[in-house]
C-alpha cells in the first residue's frame, strides 16, 4: 500500500471511538449514497458528463447547474456522478482480485505448510517491498495508460496482505478439534480447507478488504490526478481534481474542492467500515 496509509489505523480507531455507533452508520449511507450514484447517474442528470460548454465555463452554483461547471463548462454534478462509476469501479477490481487471490495463496500456504509454505512467504516477502502506487506507475509506463495496468499492478500488490492475514489464521483454525474431527469422519482436505476452515475466517478477511478499498480508491485517484490513470474526457474524481488546477490559482477551488471531499469521504466510509466489522468480530471470537 502507498506511504500515505501509514499510521492511518491508529487514526481511524479514535475517529470511531469518538463518533461510535452513529459514525458508523454514516458512514454507510455515504457508501450506499454513492453506490446508487454510480448505479442511476444517468437519471440523476440530464447533462451529458462529457459535453463541453466553454461559454458558459466556472459558472457558479445556481437552477441550471446545481454546483457549478468545471473550467470547460461541463456540469460539476453530472462530473461527480459519472465519476463515482469509475473511481469506484478500479478499486473493486483491485479488491476483488487481490482477495480471490489473496484467499486461494493464503490457504494453500497455511494448510499444506513445509516447502510450500515457505516458498510463498518468500514471495509474499518481496512483493511486501514494492507499495502499490510504485507497481501501478511501473505497469503505466511498460503498458500505457489508463485503468486496466494499474488495476492489474495494484491487484498484485494487494494480494500479499490478504494472502499473510489468511494464512496466519489457517495455521490456527487448522489446529482446532473440529477440524481434527471432519478429518477423522473421512472428509478430504480440501472440503475441510474450502467448506470448513474458509468460512470460518472470512468474516476477518471482509473486514480487511473494506479497509484496502479505501486504499486502492486513494492510490488510484492519485494515478488520475497525475494524468496516468483515467484518461480525459471520462469523468473522475482524480482527474477532476487535475483538470481544475488551473481554477484553483483564478480563485474558484469549488470544482477541486467537491471530487476532493468525495475521496475523502469515501476513503474515511471504507475505512470506519472496515474497521468496526473488525473489531465485532474479535469481540465475538473473544
Amino acid at each position: 500500500m502507498s506511504v500515505l496509509t501509514i499510521g492511518a489505523t491508529g487514526r481511524f480507531t479514535r475517529l470511531r471511538g469518538f463518533g461510535g455507533n452513529w459514525l458508523l452508520v454514516g458512514c454507510l449511507v455515504v457508501l450506499v449514497a454513492y453506490a446508487l450514484c454510480a448505479v442511476l447517474a444517468p437519471a440523476l442528470t440530464s447533462y451529458d458528463p462529457n459535453g463541453l460548454d466553454l461559454g458558459d465555463a466556472l459558472a457558479p452554483p445556481g437552477g441550471e447547474h446545481l454546483l457549478g461547471t468545471d473550467p470547460s463548462g461541463r456540469d460539476t454534478f453530472t462530473r461527480l456522478v459519472f465519476g463515482a462509476r469509475t473511481t469506484l469501479i478500479g478499486p473493486l477490481a483491485v479488491v476483488s482480485a487481490s482477495t480471490f487471490l489473496g484467499i486461494l495463496l493464503g490457504l494453500i500456504a497455511g494448510w499444506r505448510g513445509g516447502w510450500i509454505d515457505a516458498a510463498l512467504s518468500r514471495i509474499f516477502d518481496i512483493l511486501f517491498a514494492f507499495p502499490g502506487l510504485l507497481l501501478a506507475i511501473m505497469a503505466v509506463s511498460l503498458f500505457g495508460k489508463g485503468l486496466l495496468a494499474p488495476v492489474l499492478a495494484m491487484a498484485i500488490a494487494y494480494t500479499p496482505f490478504i494472502a499473510r492475514q489468511v494464512r496466519g489464521m489457517v495455521v490456527s483454525v487448522k489446529s482446532r478439534p473440529f477440524v481434527a474431527a471432519y478429518l477423522v469422519q473421512g472428509f478430504g482436505p480440501v472440503h475441510v480447507a474450502v467448506r470448513t476452515v474458509l468460512p470460518t475466517i472470512a468474516p476477518t478477511i471482509l473486514a480487511q478488504s473494506s479497509v484496502m478499498f479505501g486504499y486502492a480508491l486513494l492510490d488510484l485517484a492519485a494515478l488520475s490526478f497525475l494524468g496516468l490513470g483515467v484518461q480525459p474526457p471520462t469523468a473522475d474524481w482524480g482527474a477532476m481534481i487535475n483538470e481544475s488546477r488551473g481554477a484553483v490559482l483564478m480563485g474558484q477551488p469549488l470544482t477541486a474542492v467537491l471530487p476532493s471531499l468525495a475521496v475523502i469521504l469515501a476513503v474515511v466510509a471504507f475505512n470506519v467500515v472496515g474497521e468496526e466489522v473488525g473489531d465485532r468480530i474479535a469481540r465475538r471470537d473473544s
